[in-house]
């Protein structure tokens, strides 16, 4: 074998078709756009999603749905979570900084403290917001409530 010999496998290339080469390659005359008509032409450049005139589907399927643009997205933290970072870190205080600290949540993040699990610690919390149940919890356990102004 030599690299003068190589060819390619049997059938795996194809000549490309040459169109408007003249009549006698028999795709010559229209090249192979047919007569007259928008397609014929130059510049021409189908619409994305046109179907031949028929309604398209994007148009077919009706609209659905509103995006409320003042709507405010929460990080959720249950007690279980604080109680459990409390033992760890043996804080009394838990605040942005200690959860952004141990990742719970981002920088940028918004929390609400929710009611999953049970508290033991009287823990001075600081949050966005608090579920009823986790506002009651924390301060029948002793602790304290402090919300946080965006």
């Amino acid at each position: 074998m030599n690299l003068h010999t190589l060819k390619p496998a049997e059938g795996s290339t194809k000549n490309r078709k040459r169109i408007g080469r003249g009549q006698g390659s028999g795709r010559g005359g229209t090249s192979t756009k047919g007569h007259k008509g928008a397609q014929s032409r130059t510049g021409y450049s189908r619409k994305i999603g046109f179907e031949g005139g028929q309604m398209p589907l994007q148009r077919r399927i009706p609209k659905g749905g509103f995006k409320n643009i003042n709507r405010m997205e929460y990080a959720a933290i249950n007690l279980d979570v604080l109680q459990a970072l409390a033992d760890e870190l043996k804080v009394n205080k838990i605040d942005r900084e200690v959860l952004v600290s141990k990742h719970l949540i981002s920088k940028s993040d918004l929390f609400k403290v929710l009611g999953r699990g049970e508290i033991k610690a009287g823990l001075e919390i600081h949050a966005h917001k608090f579920s009823d149940a986790a506002k009651s919890a924390i301060e029948t356990a002793g602790g304290s409530v402090h919300i946080i102004n965006r």
